[in-house]
């Protein structure tokens, strides 16, 4: 129970490091995008560019695939 405690709040981090660099950087984050959404329904696809469709579906998982291998590698060192 431990493990996974430790591995959610290592994600939980990452996610937000995360989206603070998206906004940053200008890109979408998973709330702007279903805003989007929400507001403009299915015209608000054609309104987002290919690099945060990139972000979104390619890099924003492995970024928090990577939360999960640290919060493991944090675990192994702990216990």
């Amino acid at each position: 129970m431990i493990r996974l405690y430790i591995i959610g709040l290592s994600i939980l981090l990452t996610a937000i490091i995360a989206n603070v660099l998206a906004n940053y950087l200008g890109l979408k984050t998973w709330y702007d995008f279903l805003s989007l959404l929400k507001d403009s329904g299915l015209a608000g696809f054609k309104t987002i560019n290919v690099l945060d469709y990139v972000w979104l579906f390619v890099g924003y998982p492995l970024t928090l695939g990577f939360g999960y291998w640290v919060g493991q590698q944090i675990y192994d060192i702990l216990f």
